[in-house]
């Protein structure tokens, strides 16, 4: 009955760990694991019976995670040497030489280099019994079955040879006994029965049966597989593939297996703070990233600042001057800057422009401490940047322009429009406690507040400043942005605001007799100081409020508040279902209504998520726009069209004579070709019908001097034909070589990467944009002590050359012969786990001077150094990669989290309850997790 059970546990192990029979028992077909994703082998993957191997090509040797290969082109390491000796796996040593290790199913013998097979390794290729020796396994028979000479099968023994002469002549009857004796003899003990898989004794003979997934034939003997997919795809919601006794569902990309093995989810990329710079857009199978105004999309994901002024002056008649998410215009003296905000007038005769309301800031001590309300009738702006940041601007900023004079300090500016009303400028910054910037609507009545706070002799205000021009910028430490570029794990996270404050020193508090100009701006500047002083005790203890367009806003007071709990949307969003939306273009948020409102006539919005609309530009005493909900200038209506102007910029109109062009409204010039060009018709638009000596193609610029075609230099880029600029790269990217064509050619050079002492990152730059030509970075890993580092490549493109001209090392050191834990130069789209041959880890990436591919996002964590033997255990297990859903595991950055999570801290595993954590990875892999650590717990 022993053998009985033998066959049961090995057709149980076939079917849950895809092993074969030996060659012994032709019975039971071999899997040939290697048909699947090549067994997970980086190189050459070659079948067994009973097993598989990796193997790798010539220059290369097989890693500690039996899959990977490492090449070595420095001569003279032990492993690299063909006569290191070790039959099976050779193992470089810390103190150097080598160490040998063998194959599952082997044992090492005493000269520590051959491998001696066991009867652990296929019964040792007996057909029988196998037994262990010193020399290697011995086969024996059962009783009745004689060893062959190859030492390893068995036959029946002829028993009708052993007869003597007097019984050839039995009678039929005794000859039928004898054959029905031995049909009674056959027994599951004796070759399984001759059964594929289960063997059964009964009163008539065996009985043979079959697993789940497989059908017995008319043979009764042989077991068929199923092909499940035949029938309604397997139940399976996308893909089904038929496996040996069973199947497997697959999804699309896009979407993950769920815990029922059969049905599809879509994966929520935006759930991961990394997927996007600025806004995330998930959607069924991807996600799309976009921008905020000002800036524009490069590498696939990031977000850069867009220079206006490279492209023709930023339309600016005269001076441009790039800004974060925008730009300014700027006049030379004696010229004043145009309701259009691009042209210049003359600055004499113009009537007095009608007075706005500034922004004020009042203080007072209420119970206790300092309490501030800063206020902002007109002119505010309200945008948001990376998550959980936004910026609020109200005023009218004065850039300090080139022909501005400033003093030797710097704060103040003297701008050629307000030469006799100097400005100070200064900036500060105040850090909160809260995680997240959230700028909500109070629920507090701040203007009755603010009106009592009037009225109220014992709220005296301790500080009343008007400003000019206010911008307050709330980031948080721990934004992604940061950590792209190598940001150090474990930072203290929290909100800083940046505000940046410009006040108009007070002529009237000059005085010939006793204070100068330069006595009043020293009297503002410590006033100024004194003010900064008490905002930052205001908004330590939380009490800042602002007053934006008849809104009442507050810095969040509740850590981690989410932004979509009914009252607490963010400044310029509404509520609608249980999801804050910002208000559409052309509307504002009305915070007495407590909604979006369309502009009303007269005014425009160009931007989501305002607090209010913008005048429509117009002459004095012109009637105002009917328009409601303008959703840009252009809309108010009455302006020049393009190839049009006028002398303010509005109706009637005249086009722009021969040789000039126009593409925007409302402008009061035109721009000249250039070098004496001519463009076919009046009322030209475009440059691009400039009559010119030669079309320029993209990637070139037609210059106006030589009338020749010019290469874009490095750090621009020109996509259309016949244009006479490049564009400017976003933000800190730049191209490879001049010439370029396309926006996806500016590529940031920064290594990025996020590096802990228990969990991180390391990724290409500009991923998952293509990395840029002629790069170098490195990265270091340090644990802490008694941990070790585990590794995940999900995937990693780069271009495949003979010569590798772009590489990844893993090593113990920057020394080239250190020990080396992994090493590539090609595209692997199929991922892999390992752990670090070494304590430390020092990695270097290489692109040499013409190559470009998507590179790599590469996360890692540092283990307890007791879990060695069952980490190692899972990640050399190629079932780990067989499946294209534990692959697709090993690719999703959620579960990857989570797992890391655990792994770095197994008690974080108590804050995922059990239903979590059964919903989170299919069942196949769970089997297959807990089989490994029943192992390493069994004592």
């Amino acid at each position: 009955m022993g053998a009985i059970w033998a066959a049961r546990d090995f057709c149980l192990f076939l079917l849950l760990l895809n092993s074969r029979q030996s060659a012994a028992l032709p019975e039971i077909r071999d899997v040939d694991e290697c048909k699947f994703n090549n067994g997970g082998c980086q190189h050459t993957c070659v079948n067994t019976m009973g097993s598989y191997e990796c193997r790798c090509k010539e220059g290369f040797f097989l890693s500690d995670n039996q899959h990977t290969c490492i090449h070595r082109s420095v001569e003279g390491l032990n492993c690299m040497n063909k006569d290191h000796g070790c039959a099976h796996i050779c193992k470089e040593t810390p103190k150097g030489g080598v160490a040998c290790e063998c194959r599952p199913g082997f044992e090492l013998a005493r000269n520590q280099r051959d491998c001696i097979l066991t009867c652990n390794h296929g019964n040792g290729g007996c057909q029988h019994t196998c037994e262990d020796t010193e020399n290697g396994p011995i086969c024996r028979c059962h009783v009745r079955y004689t060893l062959q000479p190859d030492k390893r099968s068995c036959v029946e023994r002829d028993e009708s040879t052993t007869e003597s002469a007097d019984h050839n002549a039995t009678s039929f009857t005794e000859v039928d006994k004898r054959v029905k004796r031995r049909l009674l003899m056959e027994t599951c003990a004796v070759n399984n029965g001759g059964c594929d898989c289960t063997c059964k004794d009964t009163s008539t003979g065996v009985r043979c049966s079959c697993p789940v997934g497989f059908t017995l034939q008319p043979d009764g003997k042989t077991c068929k597989d199923i092909d499940e997919c035949e029938h309604h795809n397997g139940g399976c919601e996308h893909f089904c593939r038929n496996t040996i006794g069973s199947f497997e569902c697959n999804c699309r990309k896009g979407f993950k297996l769920l815990t029922d093995e059969r049905s599809c989810q879509d994966i929520d990329e935006c759930f991961f703070e990394r997927t996007c710079d600025h806004t995330c857009v998930n959607s069924p199978g991807g996600f799309q990233c976009l921008c905020n105004k000002g800036y524009t999309m490069y590498g696939l994901a990031h977000c850069g600042d867009i220079n206006e002024c490279s492209v023709n002056n930023g339309g600016c008649e005269q001076g441009c001057e790039n800004t974060m998410g925008g730009f300014e215009c700027f006049c030379h003296p004696g010229y004043k800057l145009h309701w259009n905000k691009k042209d210049c007038i003359e600055a004499e005769g113009l009537p007095p422009a009608k007075p706005t309301f500034k922004p004020t800031l009042n203080c007072s001590k209420q119970e206790g401490g300092d309490r501030c309300f800063l206020t902002c009738q007109s002119q505010v702006h309200i945008s948001s940047g990376t998550e959980d940041s936004y910026t609020v601007t109200c005023g009218m900023p004065l850039p300090c322009l080139a022909e501005a004079q400033k003093n030797n300090s710097g704060s103040q500016c003297l701008g050629p429009e307000m030469a006799n009303v100097p400005r100070i400028k200064t900036t500060a910054t105040f850090k909160s406690g809260a995680p997240k910037c959230n700028l909500k609507r109070s629920q507090e009545k701040l203007k009755e507040n603010l009106n009592s706070a009037h009225s109220d002799s014992r709220f005296l205000f301790t500080e009343n400043v008007q400003f000019s021009y206010v911008s307050l910028r709330c980031s948080s430490s721990g934004q992604r942005t940061r950590s792209r570029h190598g940001r150090k794990a474990g930072e203290e996270d929290g909100t800083s605001i940046t505000a940046e404050f410009e006040l108009d020193v007070n002529l009237e508090e000059v005085t010939a007799e006793s204070c100068d100009l330069n006595c009043v701006r020293r009297r503002s500047e410590k006033r100024l100081r004194k003010t900064i002083r008490t905002l930052r005790k205001s908004i330590n203890r939380e009490q800042f409020h602002l007053h934006f367009a008849g809104s009442d806003y507050e810095l969040s007071k509740t850590l981690g508040q989410p932004a979509e709990l009914p009252g607490h949307c963010v400044g310029g969003q509404v509520l609608v279902g249980r999801k804050c939306v910002s208000c559409s273009v052309g509307t504002y948020f009305d915070g007495d209504q407590g909604r979006c409102v369309l502009c009303p006539a007269g005014t425009y919005q160009d931007e989501e998520g305002q607090l209010s609309c913008e005048v429509c530009p117009g002459p004095e005493g012109r009637d105002v726009s009917k328009v409601v909900g303008a959703r840009n200038m252009s809309e108010c209506g009455g302006q020049c069209s393009p190839g049009q102007y006028s002398h303010d910029g509005f109706i009637p109109c005249l086009p722009c004579p021969l040789g000039t062009y126009q593409l925007e409204v409302g402008r009061t010039s035109c721009f000249p070709c250039g070098g004496n060009l001519v463009t076919k018709r009046s009322g030209a638009v475009t440059f691009q019908e400039c009559e010119t000596k030669v079309q320029c193609s993209p990637g070139h610029y037609y210059n106006t001097s030589t009338h020749r075609c010019i290469r874009c230099p490095m750090g621009t880029y020109q996509g259309e034909f016949g244009q006479n600029y490049c564009v400017a790269c976003p933000g800190n990217t730049t191209t490879d070589f001049d010439g370029s064509t396309n926006i996806m050619q500016c590529k940031n050079r920064h290594c990025g990467g996020e590096l802990g002492d228990f969990t991180g990152y390391i990724e290409s730059p500009n991923y998952p944009g293509n990395y840029p030509a002629n790069v170098e970075c490195t990265w270091t890993i340090n644990p802490p002590p008694k941990r070790r580092i585990l590794i995940v490549v999900p995937e990693i493109y780069l271009p495949i050359e003979d010569e590798c001209g772009d590489y990844l090392v893993m090593r113990k050191s920057s020394l080239s012969n250190s020990v080396t834990t992994y090493e590539t130069c090609q595209t692997y789209e199929r991922p892999i786990a390992f752990t670090s041959r070494s304590k430390r880890l020092w990695i270097q990436f290489r692109s040499n001077e013409g190559n470009s591919g998507k590179g790599f996002q590469v996360p890692y964590v540092t283990y307890d150094e007791d879990y060695q033997e069952l980490i190692e255990d899972i990640v050399r297990d190629g079932r780990l990669y067989a499946s294209e859903n534990h692959q697709e595991i090993l690719k999703d950055k959620k579960l990857m989290k989570a797992l890391f999570d655990v792994l770095a801290h197994p008690q974080n595993f108590f804050n995922y309850t059990a239903q979590e954590s059964r919903e989170m990875f299919p069942k196949s892999f769970i089997r297959f997790l807990r089989s490994k650590v029943l192992r390493f717990l069994r004592p």
